[in-house]
């Protein structure tokens, strides 16, 4: 079995699409579709081995959950793919400043994702 993958996205569309094509890879998707319901997986899933995040959500948005995860011990080491409609420039390192290990715009490239996945 492959990775476990938390994909954390207000769009059921872009959750289904994600663990959609990330199964047929042999990925096991997790899907959250707030930071509340992502806290409570990561807590209850000690297995996932990595996470894709939305930037842009209601309530609380990857901006500021990224600093919450990378402070938790438990969390810190996940790795963490920002996947966001934000491709402006100086969006990339508004991520990565924010704690994110790795970038990555909508729509998707899946190859492109999939690569960076295996680097971790």
């Amino acid at each position: 079995m492959r990775e476990k993958v938390l994909i954390i996205d207000d769009d059921s569309r872009n959750t289904f699409a994600l663990s959609a094509v990330l199964a047929a890879k042999g990925y096991v998707c997790i899907c959250a579709a707030d930071m509340l319901i992502a806290f409570d997986l990561l807590q209850t899933n000690t297995d996932i081995e990595i996470i894709l995040i939305d930037m842009m959500m209601p309530d609380m948005d990857g901006y500021e959950a990224l600093p919450m995860l990378k402070a938790d011990q438990r969390y810190k080491q996940i790795p963490v793919i920002a996947v966001t409609a934000q491709a402006m420039k100086g969006d990339k390192e508004k991520c990565l400043s924010a704690g994110a290990d790795n970038y990555i715009a909508k729509p998707v490239n899946i190859d492109a994702l999939l690569q960076m996945m295996n680097q971790y």
